[in-house]
């Protein structure tokens, strides 16, 4: 036998052999496994697929929500919180948490249905709560972002807890930011806006017992003109827009686009629950070149004045917000109670004949802004000066129309040295006896400390301060009672 040979003759004995072996191994194995085959082995490392979840039926006044992937429940109580009663995110969160006691953290598995109780699809319906117009309004100032925060919630509850009646916030800013998700051909697209539901928000105001102002922002606005330039007050230079101190565009009072935009928002806000309509900003530029600023009512109207613009405007509003029998309120320049040629040819605010067509007028006398006043070096101390030369003539000017005067004072440090709660008592009781009614705190950064301490004070002076009015007993608010929350957490 040659050496070739014999090779292929011991490999082909060696491959019979171990044919043999395998053949007896996969015959001794059970015969389930060896049906399978060999890509199935080792049968521990065979995957079991899930059992599917068994369906959720939601219990009565709540719904389900299934999970897409990625979603966390602080996200998913985000989403369906304007469709709760519940006034934060962090109360939804754990309201979410009982109904579904096997959510364990925040990660939500993919296809998992949670009941989302005490569900309220929306619109919700509020409706104001009507009270004279002489009402004795005790407010603090909120910004939208505030409003719309647990904080902003606690400030409400602490500020009606010293004797506070009333709360403005706001529904459209100085930079024509909107708070609220008010839809119309001008409005800015925004992902979110800091009060979601503007009912809901005024469903517990009214709750505590008080009277909920909704001011809005009207002729600066810069966020309008960017997105719509052809509303701007132009300049006669560059017939760009005209911007004040080179910075802010200004929207043209006369235009009449500008003035049915914020219009149609005031009745939004009053057909939302709000019982009070406050304009701010219902004037025109007084800062930077004057005569570089042109306005529509130049030509459509040119024997107008702007003080013609103001008072056609206000007319307009007020005809629009009489029937929704709402309170319906002006903030003016307090330096305006000098009527001072100057001021009333660049603001247009011709105060006797604002009065005509409004409940209120709030004259802002903050002491501090009346610099270059009276021959005062620091009239930020000098409180009881200005404020009360300041209610005298606005008294005097409004005398017979009817009109309510209700100051804004000074609750912020600035240009001052003796700011305190005594400062904040002095400027109420200057106000009460000068013949205001009622008053609001103006603090931009909403940090009312001073009012807060100086408010029991004045609480037990009976009518030293204020009469004391309210708007009627609290009523049950349809929400779980008030946690604490963390800041961040939102109210929409």
């Amino acid at each position: 036998m040659s050496h070739k040979h014999f090779l292929r003759v011991t490999g082909a004995f060696v491959f019979l052999i171990a044919f043999a072996f395998t053949l007896l191994f996969f015959q001794s194995l059970p015969s389930s496994v060896a049906a399978a085959g060999p890509a199935t082995y080792p049968p521990s490392k065979q995957k079991t697929p899930p059992k599917p979840e068994m369906a959720k039926t939601a219990p009565p006044g709540s719904t389900i929500h299934t999970v897409t992937r990625g979603e966390t429940l602080p996200g998913v109580a985000y989403r369906y919180l304007p469709e709760t009663p519940y006034m934060t995110d962090t109360e939804l969160e754990a309201a979410i948490r009982r109904a579904n006691p096997e959510i364990k953290g925040i990660w939500l598995k993919p296809g998992s249905q949670v009941i989302i109780p005490d569900y309220m699809p929306m619109p919700w319906t509020e409706k104001s709560r009507l009270v004279p117009k002489d009402f004795e309004v005790r407010a603090v100032y909120l910004t939208g972002i505030m409003a719309g925060s647990a904080h902003g919630l606690d400030i409400i509850r602490k500020w009606r807890a010293v004797g506070g009646n009333s709360v403005v916030f706001d529904i459209k800013d100085s930079d024509g930011s909107l708070s609220v998700p008010f839809e119309g051909p001008l409005v800015p697209h925004r992902e979110r806006v800091p009060i979601r539901n503007l009912a809901k928000l005024t469903r517990y105001i009214h709750s505590l017992g008080m009277h909920a102002i909704a001011r809005i922002a009207i002729f600066k606005d810069d966020q309008l003109v960017a997105r719509h330039p052809e509303l701007a007050v132009r300049s006669r230079r560059t017939g760009k827009p005209w911007l004040e101190n080179n910075k802010l565009a200004w929207a043209d009072p006369s235009l009449r686009e500008v003035q049915d935009y914020n219009i149609a928002l005031a009745k939004y806000a009053a057909a939302n629950g709000a019982d009070e309509i406050q304009f701010d900003y219902v004037r025109f530029p007084t800062e930077s070149d004057q005569k570089d600023a042109k306005f529509a009512y130049e030509t459509e109207h040119p024997t107008w004045k702007r003080s013609d613009v103001i008072t056609n405007f206000l007319q307009r509003a007020d005809g629009e917000l009489k029937p929704m029998g709402v309170l319906f309120s002006l903030d003016v320049f307090g330096i305006m109670g000098w009527q001072r040629t100057v001021d009333l040819v660049h603001t247009g605010q011709d105060i006797p004949q604002m009065a005509k067509y409004c409940d209120v007028l709030s004259p802002m006398i903050y002491p501090s802004h009346f610099f270059g006043m009276d021959g005062v070096a620091h009239p930020g101390d000098a409180p009881e000066h200005f404020i009360s030369e300041s209610m005298d003539r606005f008294i005097a000017i409004t005398k017979g129309s009817g009109v309510v005067i209700r100051p804004w004072l000074q609750a912020f440090a600035w240009r001052t040295k003796t700011y305190s709660p005594d400062y904040i008592m002095v400027q109420v009781r200057t106000a009460r006896e000068h013949g205001g009614d009622g008053f609001l705190f103006w603090n931009a950064g909403n940090d009312y400390s001073k009012p807060f301490a100086a408010m029991p004070t004045m609480r037990a002076a009976k009518d030293e301060y204020f009469r004391g009015d309210e708007v009627g007993a609290p009523q049950a608010h349809p929400s779980a009672p008030v946690a604490t929350a963390a800041p961040q957490a939102a109210i929409r």
